[in-house]
């Protein structure tokens, strides 16, 4: 999936939080971050902090990856 936007991230966090069966409050008491970060980021918020948002990819089995284009 390529990824262009903090919404298009948040919806594919949720997708696959909702694959696996976890609620946001058992994937925040795991991970140590809060219900309103975790949130906040399947939302689509722009400004969340990109570090905590690729922990919550990675501790859901996701690759985050850059490559250029063309």
């Amino acid at each position: 999936m390529i990824v262009t936007d903090a919404k298009q991230f948040g919806e594919a966090v949720r997708k696959r939080r909702k694959t696996l069966g976890y609620t946001q409050m058992f994937l925040c008491e795991f991970s140590g971050l809060s219900v309103s970060f975790l949130s906040d980021l399947e939302n689509g918020k722009a400004t969340i902090e990109l570090e905590k948002a690729i922990r919550v990819a990675n501790l859901l089995g996701m690759d985050c990856s850059l490559s250029v284009r063309g």
